[in-house]
């Protein structure tokens, strides 16, 4: 019985390490910010996504991950933003993981992803 429930309480610890992930941004504490240098967004929903439509000015992660690192801003402080479709979804972790790795330390993510954007009224844009 002691083995079971020490299992039982590491899986709920390695869980609960997995589950903290990245901290949340709202789309209201985010939409102030679309537009200008103090945030750069990853989106990962992948490149068909990324084309009909995505949030203003983010980077197409699956087309841009392997120079991702020249297109995240020098400052390692910078807010990155990734994002994939919606709260469930979890892709949003590759590109959040990556901009990690390359050093930047304020990564958050935007949980609503971009059906919570679209919902909200928001407006996206199509690739150029």
């Amino acid at each position: 019985m002691k083995k079971l429930l020490a299992l039982a309480l590491t899986l709920t610890l390695a869980a609960s390490v997995f589950a903290a992930e990245y901290p949340e941004i709202t789309i209201k504490e985010l939409k102030p910010l679309i537009g200008s240098p103090k945030v750069t967004l990853i989106d990962v929903n992948g490149s068909e996504s990324f084309n009909s439509g995505h949030i203003p000015g983010a980077i197409d992660y699956q087309a841009s991950q392997d120079k991702l690192a020249s297109l995240l801003p020098k400052d390692k402080n910078a807010l990155i933003v990734a994002y994939c479709g919606n709260p469930r979804c979890k892709a949003y972790l590759q590109g959040a993981t990556k901009a990690e790795k390359l050093g930047y330390k304020n990564v958050k993510h935007l949980t609503a992803g971009i059906a919570g954007w679209k919902d909200a009224g928001e407006k996206t844009e199509a690739a150029k």
